[in-house]
């Protein structure tokens, strides 16, 4: 395994897989089974899937189990997570690690329960983000459709104090839109962690982990880059070679 990490990130919906540009305009891309069959032959790193309407219509659980019994890596997964109970359930199928935004922006306390039972190795807070007209982040749940109080360094830092082990920063301006990652926002918020943060939104090429590592990031999600073929966003399912990965480290 190389030193950064490089996650394709799935977005599931009524048992679909989906992708959209700045968490708006969903659109079908395949069987998410499928995906994480070809994903497995491609050897990546890890997996996150996240639920994107979990928040409104609960889990998925028996949906999520078929999903892992096909995977040979490790999968994170989020969406709608409110409990112990929730995440016990989820490690029972094979997840590795779960992923909070909604209920732990919520209520904070969720994370640091959550750690104390299941260890902060397990435990990611998704922080997403976007900019107002004044240039000012403001923090989002319910999948980007519900803006809060929060600032995205208090409450990623808040988190880490709480207990999760790493922070998934999603910048809902970039993402879908290969514009490559948003390098100051990854400064500014890993510079105030000790723990990794995994940089999501945006990614076009290699050149952009290496950007993002450079960054701060410790680690680089990306979506769209994995299932669509540019100039036209033709369906297919990428994962870089290995040779284009030591690209990061170098």
């Amino acid at each position: 395994m190389y030193k950064t990490r490089v996650i394709p990130v799935l977005l599931l919906k009524k048992r679909g897989l989906y992708k959209g540009i700045k968490f708006r305009d969903h659109k079908y891309v395949g069987d998410p089974i499928n995906t994480v069959r070809i994903f497995n032959e491609k050897e990546v790193d890890e997996l996150i899937i996240l639920d994107i309407e979990a928040h409104k219509v609960g889990i998925d659980f028996e949906y999520l189990k078929e999903v892992v019994s096909e995977a040979f890596i490790p999968i994170g997964y989020g969406g709608g997570i409110k409990s112990v109970e929730d995440a016990k359930k989820l490690f029972s199928i094979g997840i590795e690690k779960i992923i909070l935004n909604t209920y732990a922006t919520l209520n904070p306390e969720l994370i640091k329960n959550l750690s104390e039972v299941f260890g902060s190795q397990s435990i990611i807070f998704s922080l997403d983000v976007k900019k107002n007209l004044l240039g000012k982040y403001s923090v989002y749940i319910k999948a980007g459709k519900e803006k809060t109080k929060y600032d995205p360094i208090d409450i990623a830092t808040k988190m880490e104090k709480l207990g999760a082990g790493e922070i998934l920063l999603n910048d809902i301006d970039r993402d879908g839109t290969f514009k490559g990652y948003n390098l100051e926002l990854i400064k500014q918020i890993s510079s105030k962690l000790s723990i990794p943060l995994i940089a999501c939104g945006g990614a076009k090429e290699i050149l952009d982990f290496k950007k993002a590592k450079q960054a701060g990031a410790h680690a680089c999600a990306a979506g769209s880059m994995f299932v669509f073929h540019m100039p036209h966003r033709a369906v297919i399912i990428s994962y870089p070679s290995e040779k284009e990965l030591k690209q990061i480290e170098y």
